[in-house]
C-alpha cells in the first residue's frame, strides 16, 4: 500500500517514469484529445453543442448553452495544460493524473445522471466515457503494478 501511495504521490515530483511506459504514452493521447476537444468547445460557433453533441439550439436560451459549452472548453483547456506540464516536466505524476482523469470522467457521468440532458443522438463523449473509464482503470493498475516494483522505499 505504501508503494502505491509513493507511486501516486511521490515525495519528489520529477521527470522520471516509474514502471511501464504504456500509461505515459496513452496519457499523451488523452492530453492531445483534451486539447483538441477544448479548442472545439471554445472556438466552434455553437461550442460543439449542436454540431457534435446534437443539442437542439433552436430554443430560447441557446446562446447560454453555447456559452456554457465554451466555459467547459476553457476548463478542459486548463486541465489539458496541466496534463502537458506533467508530460513535459513531471512524468512521475502520470499515475496520479490517471486517477484524476478517472475522477473527472466519473464526475461528469454523475452530473449527467443528476441533471440529465436530451440529445438528438448519442454524443461521442457519452460513448467515450465508458471506454476511458476502462482505459483509466487499466492504466492505474498498470502503473501501480509496474511502478510498485520500481519505487524504492521512501526515506523515513
Amino acid at each position: 500500500m505504501r508503494a502505491l501511495l509513493t507511486l501516486l504521490v511521490p515525495r519528489k515530483a520529477d521527470n522520471r517514469i516509474r514502471g511501464s511506459r504504456i500509461p505515459f504514452y496513452l496519457f499523451v493521447l488523452i492530453a492531445l484529445i483534451g486539447t483538441v476537444r477544448s479548442c472545439i468547445h471554445i472556438f466552434s460557433s455553437d461550442g460543439g453543442a449542436g454540431s457534435i453533441a446534437g443539442m437542439n439550439l433552436a430554443v430560447a436560451g441557446a446562446p447560454e448553452i453555447v456559452f456554457a459549452f465554451a466555459l467547459w472548453g476553457s476548463e478542459q483547456l486548463v486541465f489539458a495544460i496541466i496534463q502537458w506540464i506533467v508530460i513535459f516536466r513531471y512524468r512521475s505524476l502520470v499515475a496520479l493524473m490517471w486517477v484524476v482523469q478517472l475522477l473527472e470522467i466519473l464526475g461528469r457521468m454523475l452530473v449527467g445522471q443528476i441533471k440529465p440532458v436530451h440529445f438528438s443522438h448519442v454524443p461521442p463523449g457519452q460513448v467515450g466515457n465508458y471506454i476511458w473509464i476502462v482505459v483509466s482503470i487499466a492504466m492505474v493498475v498498470t502503473a501501480a503494478m509496474s511502478g510498485a516494483r520500481s519505487v524504492t522505499k521512501p526515506s523515513e
